[in-house]
């Protein structure tokens, strides 16, 4: 909204100092800033709120580990109504609205939202850990996902250099490659999107665990954004230039404000959980930007840990299947760290660690030519 005050007063100098909000840098500051300011200011409010109208709160899994039943039980969820509250006040405000790829992430932010929203409430409601239908679930994301991807092939504005680009996957590292996949890639980058929603969904079983890794696969994907989205940038750095995708560094920073806000009250001991209606919109959210900015690839690099996460659960779920054992003491694997006898804040600060490192590798490939 405020880029329209630019383009309408700034640019033809009636009011210089607006000039100031023509930068994306500057934009994406101010969206951090306002993203956690909305989320701080919901904060104590809407966790009284959730806690009288929940009452029990999340339900906890009977079979997982039973000092959570103890320590966890009666904390609310939906957490993530207040991260989405701050990461779309962020993003309107300081974006530019008339940008597809905006409108394109936002709807699957939106979307996988209220999907988390109706797992959320049906778990509240009946009291049980099984909320809507998991394939019901999945054919829901891969619909918003692949109208997002549409979105983005059918009214971005095309590389000059490699109009292919939109359908195309980029590899890291090598920079000739790409992979035209044409309309196929429609479900090449719903599988991206959908997996790395339920990939950061199956991170959030700790308090912390996944709000801070979140934020720094946004920062990461801030700069990402922010290089190929700026000609001069991403020609030096050797990268595929996407016309209009800097401006997904705003939401990114939106993301990052949301999450510093919502970890004030998250931190453990958590007085409130980000729910499905959190983690499915903010893994949405992720997976789409990576598909946006054509570095698809790289977000099994930088959001390693998610992929692990994710990787964990279906090797165990498969290998128990078959042979009727586990691999690991249970899945996700941060409760398997949990049985070895970490502690929560151990195995949450290590995960934090890696996170990091893995953020570093990923943007490494960006100079990795």
């Amino acid at each position: 909204m405020f880029y329209w005050l630019w383009q309408t007063f700034g640019a033809h100098d009636y009011v210089p100092v607006l000039n100031l909000l023509k930068y994306q840098t500057f934009r994406t500051v101010l969206a951090i800033a306002t993203a956690q300011l909305v989320v701080v200011a919901l904060g104590s409010r809407f966790i009284r709120w959730m806690k009288a109208k929940q009452g029990k709160g999340q339900p906890i899994r009977a079979e997982g580990i039973e000092r959570h039943i103890i320590e966890k039980s009666g904390t609310p969820t939906m957490g993530g109504v207040m991260i989405l509250a701050g990461l779309f006040a962020g993003s309107l405000l300081w974006g530019d609205l008339t940008n597809v790829y905006v409108w394109a992430v936002l709807m699957v932010t939106a979307g996988y939202g209220l999907l988390g929203f109706m797992d959320d409430y049906a778990k509240v409601t009946k009291q049980t850990t099984a909320g809507v239908s998991g394939r019901m679930r999945l054919v829901m994301e891969a619909a918003i996902a692949m109208a997002a991807v549409a979105l983005i092939i059918v009214f971005a504005a095309k590389p000059p250099e490699t109009p292919e680009l939109l359908t195309s996957v980029a590899f890291p590292v090598f920079k000739q490659w790409l992979l035209d996949l044409n309309w196929f890639y429609l479900a090449f980058g719903a599988f991206v999107i959908v997996g790395a929603a339920n990939a950061v969904n199956f991170t959030d079983g700790l308090d912390g665990l996944a709000t801070v890794p979140v934020m720094i696969a946004s920062a990461a994907y801030g700069l990402i954004a922010y290089l190929v989205g700026n000609y001069v940038f991403s020609n030096y750095l050797q990268l595929h230039f996407v016309p209009g995708v800097g401006e997904l560094a705003i939401i990114c920073g939106a993301l990052v404000g949301s999450g510093l806000g919502f970890l004030w009250y998250n931190a453990p001991p958590a007085k409130i959980f980000m729910g499905d209606t959190g983690s499915l919109a903010l893994g949405g959210t992720v997976g789409a930007i990576a598909v946006a900015t054509r570095h698809e690839i790289v977000l099994a690099i930088i959001g390693g840990l998610f992929v692990a996460e994710l990787l964990s659960v279906v090797i165990q779920v498969a290998w128990f299947k078959r042979t009727g054992r586990r691999i690991f003491l249970m899945a996700p694997i941060h409760h398997h760290f949990e049985k070895l006898g970490w502690s929560e804040s151990t195995v949450v600060i290590r995960f934090w660690i890696v996170s990091i490192m893995l953020a570093l590798v990923g943007l490494a490939t960006l100079k990795l030519r």
